[in-house]
């Protein structure tokens, strides 16, 4: 029986990325750019950790730095939300085992400045988070969102 890989563990697992692909046809007309950035999980951390107190930053905003690092049309949308939440566990991981210094994903949101319900311990945890940090969460349907988000954003 094999050990399951730890969050940090797969953090830390680069899968040979960063690398930059050529779109093609139908892919490239949808995504409307010819060259697509796939970061590696601590370049998302890196983006993730840099996001000070009081501020916040959405999934849309770290796949447009991924793209301007690798100097490509757009970041991957499927691997910065999948490091995001890789980032966001292995941070709790951290956080179980004593470390202070975690990055703070609470303060990553999905685009339009929703809360991310796959984040451990879903909204209500990350609700809590941002609302110590001066933020306010409304309830928009079956969402939750950070008011005027836009406004705290880096």
């Amino acid at each position: 029986m094999t050990k399951a890989t730890s969050w940090v563990e797969k953090l830390h697992d680069s899968k040979d990325l960063p690398k930059v692909i050529k779109l093609k046809d139908e892919a490239a007309r949808h995504w409307k750019g010819g060259l697509m950035a796939i970061p590696a999980p601590l370049e998302v951390d890196g983006i993730m950790r840099d996001i000070p107190q009081g501020r916040l930053i959405t999934i849309n905003e770290i796949r447009e730095k991924v793209a301007k690092k690798h100097k490509a049309e757009i970041g991957c949308p499927l691997t910065c939300g999948i490091f995001a939440w890789i980032v966001a566990n292995a941070a709790e991981e951290e956080r179980d085992n004593g470390k202070t210094d975690i990055t703070p994903y609470w303060r990553t949101l999905k685009s339009g400045g929703f809360l991310n319900e796959k984040y451990p311990g879903g909204i209500e945890a990350q609700k809590i988070f941002l609302e110590k940090e001066g933020h306010r969460v409304v309830e928009k349907g079956k969402k939750y969102q950070v008011l005027n988000f836009e406004k705290s954003l880096v």
